[in-house]
């Protein structure tokens, strides 16, 4: 069976289209399975029926013309019900309904299973015969399997179809839409400008070329360089080869001849492709087509061609202008964004970030919130490398992106644009007012930052300090670790700019889902394994370096205050103070003038949770991480978009055991603050306040609508919400509550954002 999956998963991936995709399956599957019948029935949305898409067995003139309500038929009642239909006389069954199209009288068993793909039933996949059988257990598994393992084949293949504006019947339709999680709250509109990971043939965009004349000069500039790679190695190692070895040589030359791949890859470029979308265009085909034949010696000639092509890519990628031509309102695309990705593209021109790859909780999430930009993250059906160029509606609140948009949808979105315009302008009348409840009681709203851009967004917002520096995002910008005096020169930055306020600066936070490139840590379960403050207390070098830099930057500043992450016992509590202890002395000794920071740990370990009495008589204060504690007490991987949904910081147990922190930092009279996303929820900020957290520190972005949710209401009332949120039984229960809590307070206005978390 593993060996017919195989087979035919691989033929299935190199179709170039949903047509495509659909007639290899009932194909392949047909002759699999020694069927009379096979057949593909999918949903369009649409027209509101399962149409047939493909068959080999019922008369082909039915394929795109017969069709089935939800409610009708056997095809219909395995949609329903998502479950396998197994009939040795389908006749019999009252659901079965005869489509005359077909001409399928003859065919009296029936043997059909869902095609789920993230829960939603896209289709069904039928298998029928002539004589009256139950088909066996063995060719019911086989097809629950294939369908199974074909259903993200199809939905990637009718994602393609969708983005240029076709249904799975070839209808024109507009607003396709995409569904991801909400990474950063807002909307954006704006087209779509590609970026992808070098060397990567399947990561490439389509995008046309302006000048191909120029253009096919140039990929045959780059495809000569790599035939004179080939024939310099050929006499390189000539003396260390076979002859028959040596004409392997010969057969690379012949690949990339005129005749061959370099010929087809200029035909592509007079089409309009540009040169690496052409090359990744013809050399994907050629590896697909190798993968599916069944002799092995020409199936390896596959890596042979993927070898080939990445040297031709090295040198177009080499060789291409390096200033990328972004429009002037882009929405950043791509397959798995990073930090260095947001920070290449000029602020000016960035409007919106969407990745295939990743979570809400994701870095690069976190980096758009702080700089204002919405964000849809985990969008794994999005055919990303067809979307350069297009307008796209980017929705951060709801998690979807909108290709081919009707003006109708537009003109909604346009709407809440300018909603968010007019809020944005109403909110800073309440910048330079303290953050206090109507009935006095005051709360501190700080920030989260990890460039100097934050810096500045957050000294406008009115932010009382720095909550939560992410030091590792310098360390993520750069090709190698930054020397102690670079970061002592990036800390002074920070320090400055918030003088007098304080600035609370966490030590190296890698691993994860934050691996430098330079420091690689590979791992099969990264967010259990070596990250945060492990790193550091393997590597005390690395720990004084940045402790001295940091230490260092605050002279004659003295508004520093350290956060070590990611502590489990107190065993790395003592050996951090012990090396932040040398470090000051050692600075102390050199000359410099001084003083010893406080120190605070993040709880986002549960077992610290249980253990702050023992925390408190070690350190100055305590910070709560909501991400990283919600996700270990969840068991929740936050980057993983399958769970994601699962994933919630008002979840009744997060909410009780934060609860339950706050109480015991209080009693032990040392200073509370939470750093996680979960502060910049205005609904929540206002549970966090009830609880006693002194200090709430978000992204820049929401600092403002917190504090006016804030102003508006009562500590009373907070109070109230928090007792019903910590009896709730449900997360649904408590986000219910919440929002009714804001529109009783008149604060519903602000409801939208406070609706990511």
């Amino acid at each position: 069976m593993l060996d017919i999956l195989r087979s035919i998963i691989q033929e299935v991936n190199g179709a170039r289209d949903l047509a495509a995709t659909l007639s290899i399956i009932v194909r392949r599957v047909q002759e699999a399975m020694n069927t009379r019948v096979c057949s593909i029935y999918l949903l369009d949305k649409n027209l509101g029926r399962y149409v047939l898409m493909a068959t080999k067995g019922l008369d082909p003139a039915a394929v795109g013309r017969a069709s089935l309500a939800p409610e009708e038929g056997l095809v219909g009642f395995v949609a329903q019900r998502a479950e396998p239909l197994n009939l040795d006389n389908a006749r019999s069954h009252p659901r079965y309904l005869y489509i005359p199209e077909t001409r399928e009288e003859e065919f009296e068993s029936f043997l059909g299973v869902p095609i789920i793909h993230h829960g939603v039933v896209l289709g069904v996949l039928v298998v029928q015969q002539s004589e009256q059988r139950t088909f066996d257990s063995d060719a019911e598994a086989l097809l629950f399997t294939l369908a199974a393992q074909l259903a993200v084949a199809i939905a990637n293949a009718e994602a393609r179809g969708a983005v240029v504006g076709l249904s799975p019947t070839g209808m024109r339709t507009a607003d396709p839409s995409f569904d991801g999680v909400p990474g950063a709250p807002g909307v954006a509109i704006a087209k779509a400008f590609t970026v992808f990971p070098p060397a990567d043939l399947s990561a490439i965009p389509k995008r046309p070329c302006s000048d191909i004349a120029a253009e096919i000069v140039f990929f045959n500039e780059c495809l000569d360089a790599v035939r004179n790679d080939i024939r310099e190695l050929k006499v390189k190692i000539k003396d260390r080869l076979r002859p028959e070895e040596h004409e392997l040589f010969d057969a690379y030359l012949h690949m990339l001849s005129d005749n061959a791949l370099g010929n087809e890859v200029v035909a592509c470029i007079k089409e309009g492709s540009w040169a690496q979308g052409a090359l990744a265009q013809v050399g994907l085909s050629y590896v697909r087509n190798l993968e599916q034949i069944e002799d092995a010696y020409l199936r390896e000639r596959a890596t042979d061609i993927k070898d080939l092509c990445g040297r031709v890519l090295f040198y177009l990628q080499q060789k291409q202008p390096q200033t990328m031509r972004y429009p002037e309102r882009c929405i950043l695309v791509s397959e798995e964004l990073t930090a260095a990705m947001l920070a290449e593209v000029p602020r000016e021109r960035l409007v919106g970030v969407v990745s295939a790859k990743g979570s809400a909780h994701a870095h690069v999430a976190i980096l758009a919130r702080a700089m204002g930009l919405p964000a849809v993250m985990g969008v794994s059906d999005l055919p990303f490398s067809e979307l350069d160029g297009q307008e796209l509606i980017l929705d951060g609140y709801n998690g979807k992106v909108y290709s081919n948009p009707s003006e109708a949808l537009r003109g909604r979105y346009q709407e809440i644009v300018r909603e968010e315009v007019e809020l944005s302008e109403g909110l800073e009348a309440i910048k330079e007012l303290p953050c206090v409840t109507r009935d006095g009681h005051r709360v501190q709203l700080w920030v989260n930052t990890g460039l100097m851009t934050d810096v500045l967004r957050s000294r406008e917002r009115g932010a009382e300090g720095i909550g939560l520096f992410r030091t590792e995002v310098p360390f993520l910008l750069r090709e190698r670790f930054p020397t102690e005096r670079e970061q002592a020169s990036i800390y002074r930055e920070q320090l400055e700019a918030f003088h007098p306020k304080r600035v609370t600066m966490r030590t190296l936070d890698i691993g994860g889902d934050k691996p430098l490139p330079y420091f690689p840590i590979k791992e099969d379960n990264p967010f259990l394994g070596w990250r945060g403050i492990r790193v550091s207390m393997d590597h005390p070098e690395l720990f004084l370096g940045q402790v001295r830099a940091m230490i260092r930057a605050s002279e004659g500043l003295d508004n520093l205050q350290i956060l070590l992450p990611m502590v489990s016992n107190v065993h790395e509590i003592d050996t951090s103070v012990q090396l932040i202890r040398r470090a000051h002395q050692e600075l102390v000794e050199d000359g410099h003038r001084v003083m010893l920071p406080p120190l605070g740990v993040m709880i986002e370990v549960p077992s610290m949770a249980w253990q702050v009495d023992a925390v408190t008589r070690r350190v100055d204060f305590v910070s709560v991480g909501s991400n990283d504690l919600t996700q270990y007490m969840l068991a929740v991987d936050r980057n993983n978009p399958r769970v994601t949904n699962l994933f919630s910081t008002l979840h009744p147990g997060v909410l009780r055991v934060l609860a339950q922190i706050a109480k015991d930092v209080r009693g032990a009279g040392k200073s509370l603050s939470i750093c996680g996303e979960m502060a910049g929820n205005p609904a929540a900020a206002m549970l966090l306040l009830a609880m006693g957290f002194e200090i709430l520190s978000m992204n820049a972005t929401n600092l403002l609508k917190v504090k006016s949710v804030i102003r508006d209401m009562t500590l009373a009332q907070a109070k109230l919400m928090l007792e019903r949120a910590l009896a709730a039984e449900s997360t649904e229960e408590v986000k219910a509550l919440l929002d009714q809590a804001l529109y009783e307070a008149g604060v519903g206005r602000l409801l939208r954002a406070s609706r990511t978390s």
